[in-house]
């Protein structure tokens, strides 16, 4: 996990660990909230802001809400 949080592309991860299926890493490497948090800022930089207001895209969207919160 520590390697995966550092940014270690998962499939790289699941060959450094001799797995031979990716399936088999994803059983303990997951996106925590603080790497989702990373990769929305990421993703957004240049989008994160609407009207010149200081809201996040994603604030008052409950699709985007859900998906974080891995409800969908």
């Amino acid at each position: 996990m520590h390697l995966y949080r550092s940014g270690m592309p998962l499939a790289i991860l699941a060959e450094w660990l001799g797995h031979e299926n990716l399936e088999t890493t994803l059983i303990y490497a997951y996106a925590d909230t603080e790497m989702k948090r990373k990769a929305i800022e990421k993703a957004s930089k240049d989008n994160v802001l609407k009207n010149d207001e200081k809201v996040a895209i994603w604030e008052d969207n409950e699709d985007i809400l859900s998906k974080l919160c891995g409800l969908t």
